[in-house]
């Protein structure tokens, strides 16, 4: 058996797992780890529990420390440090005319490394502009190109709901999200009015899809022949939220109807069958 805990280096960012090294520890800690990047602080969200050997891929890094008072100063300093490298890296963007738009800039712990996140339309040949950064900052640079997703949870913002970005409060990471689940909420397929900050489909298109997928399945599709108190009547919409059918009677008349009125005629199936 193995000890493991649970880590995040950002707010609804990735967990990533060490070892508790027997180190006493509780979730919402702050402690201190080694990373790819340098030294880095990170917070508990997994308190430590053991697992299988078999369940890990690798052995894991131990955690350093619990963070001390001088670690979370310094990461406070580093952080608004950061905002300034941020600013200096666009100055040399624009003096090298580079076609690419800074989203964030962090340094790692001890301060001896600095991670550039920007977007770009294509890839960027930006090796002069590490060499200028590295001479200035006097520190390792490393430039790294992020999707428009990942863009948008680094620089946050507001939805169209007036709350948070889901991707910065709480998502740790992108499902797909497909045109698809639109059609089936029945939403407006104008991009405009499902697009999220990023430009992509907003990923909460897909919270409720399983929902709307399963009530469809209780209702006729559009078109199906069905009986109601009223007589016979084709499908003409569905309302999964009501639960209720609209259909045309042979009079050319239009009603509303509650699922439970309506009778699918016999010989036809309420679920869609796909084209072999």
């Amino acid at each position: 058996m193995a000890n493991i805990v649970g880590i995040r280096f950002k707010r609804a960012g990735r967990v990533y797992y060490f070892a508790p090294a027997d180190i006493e520890l509780a979730v919402n800690d702050y402690v201190v780890v080694k990373t790819s990047r340098g030294l880095e602080m990170g917070q508990v969200v997994i308190a430590p529990e053991q697992v299988m050997d078999s369940e890990l891929d690798e052995p894991l890094k131990p955690v350093i420390r619990k963070a001390e008072a001088e670690d979370i100063e310094q990461a406070r300093e580093l952080e608004a440090k950061s905002a300034e490298a941020l600013a200096e890296c666009g100055q040399w963007i624009d003096k090298l005319k580079l076609p690419m738009k800074l989203l964030s800039a962090e340094y790692n712990l001890s301060g001896s490394r600095l991670t550039v996140f920007f977007s770009a339309a294509e890839r960027v040949d930006f090796r002069e502009l590490v060499k200028e950064l590295v001479n200035h900052f006097k520190v390792r640079v490393e430039l790294r190109q992020v999707g428009p997703r990942d863009g948008a949870k680094l620089v946050g913002g507001f939805g169209r709901c007036g709350r948070p970005l889901c991707c910065v409060s709480f998502l740790d990471e992108f499902a797909p999200v497909s045109i698809k689940m639109a059609k089936e909420q029945d939403l407006p397929l104008n991009p405009m009015k499902i697009s999220g900050v990023c430009g992509r489909l907003m990923c909460c298109l897909g919270y409720e899809s399983e929902v709307y997928r399963a009530m469809r399945d209780r209702l006729p599709r559009k078109g199906q022949q069905v009986s109601t108190s009223k007589g016979l009547a084709s499908v003409v919409a569905v309302n999964p939220l009501k639960e209720t059918v609209t259909a045309e009677l042979e009079g050319g008349a239009t009603v509303e109807l509650p699922l439970s009125e309506i009778a699918v005629e016999a010989g036809q199936s309420r679920r869609r069958r796909k084209k072999s």
